[in-house]
């Protein structure tokens, strides 16, 4: 409960950072920041996939067989072993920056990418102290510590890019005004007009914003170290005494390295995977607007004229406007990892539950576990999904619609749409993975990934690069790998298990109360911005949000409405929440529970 409260606070705080700092450097300074983490993401999961889990299971077996000085040496071992590994990450992130950035992103996405390469070091070095404390289940290090971190990154990072973005304005104001409007010099560079003056100050602005990022890593390292100075790991000097002598420091990071192994095949395999994809994508794109320039420019006219206009694209230059398109992508996929960072809880959750069962064979313990991850994902995943393509374009106008990035809406709207239909999928891969390995097949999500990702990189080639598809092509592809995994791993799970799910428990009633309450949220909104019509663009108190807040609010109402006519909420779902007997028993008084 504490690291789901960390997760979601560490979401908001991501939010509040992305939606200011996307309206600030608009959405070609917005794929210079993602261009960064594309090649940050795959070198730093590569580099600590397994290692973190490895040590907090280490320390949690030496502490419960009361190995104090065991699960002391696993800590002090496993600060070397992130020190290399920080390392190496690090530098193999500066080798590759220049290359990638000319050749796969954009050379202006250089400056991003040097600023986020130390934070693979600090990241990796501050995993030593969260894995020790979690293996000692003590969440709160943890939990604080990544909330630090993603306040450093809202502050400083928006300072930064404040600050760039300012400067860069006023040393183009002011170089127009001194030479009669001919030109300017910003940040070393010559430009004529606004639109020049945009795409010199906004590789700098993202950098600030990484920049922000790599310093609330730094803090969040920080405060890790001082906690285990003041408050130690609680062991009593006694029971340390009478502990058993550890083993060699190469024996224990042989057994940490051991341990995660498996998990840095699967990682290497998806994000060797997803860094080919953010290669491919962005080159079909570019061979999307060579074939037809003119049609790519029609399908997101107003969006390109109106950012034209306000001099954020350079519509000349075809690498910018790639980068634009990208840019925009990336907004969207912001949306998708929303409902499955909650949801795969659920999973690590039910590792140990159905651990214990597939052990002593007790299929009807299998059964209920299965049914209950299942059906919880599907009670969240369903309506928030469903609710996010009802109202895609009102939500986004809503965040985005008073900033620089209005104009963006119409393309990432239809991005944001489907992702919201194939949440239910998405949202439910990971537990189903994490099944899979409690029941020690994990093998099968690591083909189902291999297969999946292959048929997603063809899928993007061919789609991508036809011109009247483009970047939709890329979110057909991810859509097609996430029910290629889900499907594999399902049938898999079920066949191993020798379960029989009661689908209509799990998946109709939710399904049919989400759909109920998604239609409720799409009517209201259009019933109120039809009565009441508003200009988008003006105050954020208006009709069209009062139209998505009341919508969303309604269709939070009918859906707990309709699950519960529905029974849609087995007895058991409720027993596990706190004070779950007493609430179960009310429903079932009146005849509300599956």
């Amino acid at each position: 409960m504490i690291l789901m409260f960390a997760v979601i606070l560490v979401k908001i705080i991501g939010a509040l950072f992305k939606m200011p700092m996307t309206s600030l450097i608009g959405m070609t300074g917005r794929g210079y920041f993602n261009s960064a983490y594309e090649i940050y993401t795959p070198i730093f999961a590569i580099a600590m996939a397994g290692l973190p889990v490895a040590v907090s299971r280490m320390v949690a077996e030496s502490v419960a067989l009361e190995k104090y000085r065991q699960a002391r040496a696993i800590f002090n071992v496993s600060k070397k072993v992130f020190l290399v590994v920080g390392i190496a990450g690090t530098l193999i992130l500066l080798i590759f920056a220049y290359p990638y950035a000319k050749y796969i992103a954009n050379i202006k996405s250089l400056r991003a990418i040097l600023c986020v390469a130390p934070s693979i070091f600090l990241c990796c070095y501050m995993s030593a102290y969260r894995g020790y404390y979690e293996g000692l289940r003590n969440m709160v290090p943890t939990a604080v510590s990544q909330v630090i971190e993603a306040l450093g990154k809202l502050v400083l990072g928006l300072a930064f890019v404040k600050i760039i973005m300012s400067a860069g304005a006023s040393q183009f104001e002011k170089g127009m005004t001194a030479s009669g409007g001919v030109s300017a010099e910003v940040f070393g560079s010559t430009v004529t007009d606004a639109a020049q003056a945009n795409s010199v100050i906004v590789p700098y602005a993202a950098a600030g914003a990484v920049l922000g990022v790599t310093i609330g890593s730094l803090l969040s390292l920080l405060f890790l170290m001082f906690y285990h100075k003041a408050k130690g790991d609680s062991f009593s000097p006694r029971l340390v005494a009478a502990s058993p002598a550890p083993d060699e420091g190469s024996a224990i990071a042989k057994q940490m390295i051991t341990i995660a192994i498996p998990m840095v095949i699967s990682a290497l395999i998806l994000n060797v995977t997803n860094l080919i994809d953010t290669a491919t994508i962005q080159a079909r794109l570019a061979t999307a607007l060579d074939k037809d320039f003119t049609t790519v420019v029609d399908m997101y006219s107003k969006s390109f004229n109106k950012a034209v206009e306000l001099g954020r694209l350079n519509i000349s230059d075809a690498g910018e406007v790639v980068k634009y398109i990208w840019g925009a992508y990336g907004t969207g996929l912001d949306f998708r990892t929303l409902v499955p960072t909650i949801t795969i809880q659920l999973g690590v959750s039910a590792i140990p539950a159905l651990a214990a069962a597939w052990a002593v064979k007790n299929k009807n313990s299998m059964r209920q576990t299965i049914e209950t991850v299942l059906r919880a994902g599907m009670l969240i995943a369903l309506p928030a999904g469903f609710g996010m393509a009802a109202l895609a374009t009102p939500i986004l106008t809503f965040i985005y619609g008073r900033g620089n990035s209005f104009e963006a809406i119409p393309i990432i709207a239809p991005i944001l749409c489907i992702y919201g239909a194939f949440t239910p999928i998405i949202a439910i891969s990971t537990p189903i993975t994490n099944m899979l390995q409690a029941v020690g097949r994990a093998d099968i999500p690591m083909k189902s990934v291999a297969a999946a990702a292959v048929i997603k990189i063809v899928s993007n080639f061919i789609l991508v690069g036809i011109p009247g598809i483009n970047i939709y092509g890329a979110v057909f592809g991810t859509v097609l790998f996430y029910v290629i995994i889900v499907s594999v791993n399902m049938i898999s799970l079920l066949r191993i298990s020798k379960v029989k799910v009661n689908w209509k428990s799990v998946f109709l009633k939710p399904f049919i109360a989400a759909v109920f309450s998604s239609v409720t949220a799409f009517i209201t909104h259009g019933i109120i911005v039809r009565i009441f019509p508003a200009d988008t663009t003006a105050s954020i108190v208006n009709s069209d949000t009062f139209g998505t807040l009341a919508g969303i609010f309604l269709a939070v109402i009918v859906y707990f409405a309709a699950v519960l006519l529905l029974k849609g909420i087995a007895k058991e779902d409720v027993e596990v929440l706190p004070k779950g007997e007493k609430f179960a028993k009310t429903l079932e008084k009146y005849g509300l529970l599956g």
